[in-house]
């Protein structure tokens, strides 16, 4: 089972167990459990409840505020409100630093060991790539490469996170570009094509015009061979009568002798 069909049924799991919670007491439970959870990186589902909305201004409002966190924000989001937010166990504390590389991850490919060890707190390098191998590699949420000469992290890929609030209007807009500019690229493409064929085609209709101009040539210069071959035998036909008549002209006639008796 990949990450993303086990991710979806622990989320079913957890809405339906949600949904069905009458008070605020009864979802904090829920809130902990889907912020520890090993294989859980997206909570926009529980938040959309109704029930979990309705945690606001409630006595229970700090773990709404702890699912917002854990859907937008990162590890330094929690430690400029730790004061606020209850504290967070181990489990939370790891997910949310693996939350927090994919944030990074979102807007850069190449992400510098120093960023890494100052967003995390992760005082050495050591520490720093048996986290990023053992809990975001293995995890299954990044692919990419330690490059300990150039000091960065290379990613490749990196899991998707909750949409943040306005982002997307943001997505929307962006795509909506996009989709401008393939519009407006395949009308090029469009265009291209038709001029391809249509120059084709005159390649065609001038090849055929040339085919038929050499045989035209071919024809014009068979026939003149023709006529001069029977102007050449009409001139001079009968060669052999002719030189006979000549011969017998100039041959020199043989005198005959008296016969004696």
């Amino acid at each position: 089972m990949d990450m993303e069909q086990k991710q979806a049924e622990i989320i079913d799991q957890l809405v339906r167990r949600a949904s069905t919670c009458s008070n605020g007491e009864s979802l904090v439970p829920i809130i902990i459990e889907a912020t520890s959870h090993p294989s859980l990186f997206a909570f926009s589902e529980i938040l959309a409840l109704t029930n979990v909305a309705q945690l606001e201004g409630s006595a229970h409002s700090v773990y709404l505020e702890v699912l917002r966190l854990f859907a937008h924000g990162t590890w330094g989001d929690y430690k400029c409100n730790a004061s606020r937010i209850p504290q967070l166990s181990p489990e939370q504390i790891l997910k949310l630093k693996q939350l927090t590389v994919l944030t990074l991850a979102e807007s850069n490919k190449v992400l510098p060991y120093d960023t890494l060890m100052a967003e995390l707190d992760v005082t050495n390098v050591r520490e720093l790539e048996d986290f990023l191998i053992n809990d975001c590699m293995y995890a299954g949420i990044v692919r990419g490469k330690l490059d300990q000469l150039k000091r960065c992290f290379e990613v490749p890929f990196a899991a998707g996170r909750d949409l943040r609030p306005g982002q997307l209007g943001n997505m929307l807009h962006t795509l909506s570009n996009w989709l401008n500019t393939s519009e407006n690229l395949l009308g090029s493409i469009q265009d291209k094509i038709k001029w391809a064929d249509n120059m084709s085609e005159m390649d065609k209709k001038h090849r055929k015009e040339a085919e038929e101009r050499v045989e035209e040539v071919k024809k014009s210069v068979s026939m003149k061979g023709d006529i001069d071959s029977r102007g050449h035998r009409d001139m001079f036909g009968e060669p052999s009568a002719v030189m006979d008549y000549e011969e017998d002209r100039i041959r020199p006639k043989r005198r005959r002798h008296p016969v004696t008796r």
